[in-house]
């Protein structure tokens, strides 16, 4: 067999990396986005681009995303193949380590084809050594779901500084239900977990000024909510509630005020998340008229 060759594409390439063709059964292809208009933009860079190739012809690649200030990518999010074995040394190979992030359409696993191409780049991924951290739900929400009324049982208010969220980090990832935590958490501590999630927030482009702590009417810290902007798409970055108010239905409330936030301004959507196994917070986004987009599998 033909010797593999794998390296990134050098700039003036990136139709290289499109030439491999692509069915749009899963991933972002599958979600109307495209890899020649994203590499225009600078969400793919050239070193964060790279292929495998037979004979000059291109048998399996990957590209890394990143934000327009990111110095080294935030995650994979661009990878299929005509070949297994060439994706699985692509991953080995290629020096860039991030987690993966493979979108699939509602539902996947019911689809013959979209659980076929889903279950072929876990497989080359964990062939490469990644392993399946969590599944998780994507909600779009648009203004013709509508908007929920606020409960009106909180009142909140913008963080002072960055302290106040660094301790309702602290507090809130007590006992948390979301996987990515519960890993920093497992591995560094909590001081690290609540540090990652500032560092997240201070990395939106947004500000601090959408940073809003929750409180009741008695003054007690209720939890967080954060109705932000990625570089891409208004988002709800944040909601959590510390652990003393828990069983309230609190995060419903933290939920409808960044809806109602975002609303305000006129969005015409937005983009939130959480893990499948975090079923309080999945009830909450379907309560608040949050449908899901796409489910996601978080490989690490």
């Amino acid at each position: 067999m033909t010797d593999l060759v794998i390296r990134s594409i050098v700039p003036g390439e990136e139709r290289l990396f499109a030439s491999l063709p692509d069915p749009a059964v899963v991933g972002r292809a599958r979600f109307g986005q495209d890899y020649l208009t994203m590499a225009a933009t600078g969400d793919y860079r050239p070193e964060w681009t790279w292929v495998a190739l037979r004979e000059d012809v291109v048998v399996a690649r990957a590209a890394w995303w990143g934000g327009p200030q990111d110095r080294e990518p935030r995650m994979l999010d661009w990878f299929d193949f005509s070949d297994a074995d060439a994706a699985a040394e692509l991953l080995r190979a290629a020096p860039l380590r991030t987690e993966y992030e493979l979108r699939l359409p509602p539902g996947w696993r019911q689809d013959p084809v979209a659980r076929a191409a889903g279950e072929a780049r876990i497989a080359a991924a964990e062939a490469a050594g990644y392993s399946v951290l969590v599944e998780r739900f994507r909600y779009r929400w648009t203004p013709a779901c509508g908007v929920p009324e606020r409960p009106g049982r909180l009142v909140f208010r913008p963080a002072p500084d960055e302290e106040s969220v660094l301790a309702a980090f602290r507090l809130i990832h007590q006992d948390s239900l979301d996987a990515h935590v519960r890993r920093t958490v497992a591995a560094e501590g909590l001081e690290a977990a609540a540090q990652e999630e500032l560092d997240y927030l201070k990395w939106l482009p947004s500000g601090p000024e959408t940073w809003l702590l929750a409180y009741t009417p008695a003054g007690e810290l209720a939890g967080i909510t954060v109705p932000g902007h990625t570089p891409t798409d208004p988002v709800v970055g944040y909601v959590g509630v510390v652990p003393e108010q828990r069983g309230r239905g609190y995060a419903f409330d933290l939920l409808v005020e960044a809806t109602q936030v975002h609303a305000a301004a006129g969005v015409d959507r937005i983009v939130a998340a959480t893990d499948q196994t975090n079923t309080p917070m999945a009830a909450t986004f379907a309560r608040a008229g949050y449908p899901v987009q796409m489910e996601r599998v978080d490989l690490v």
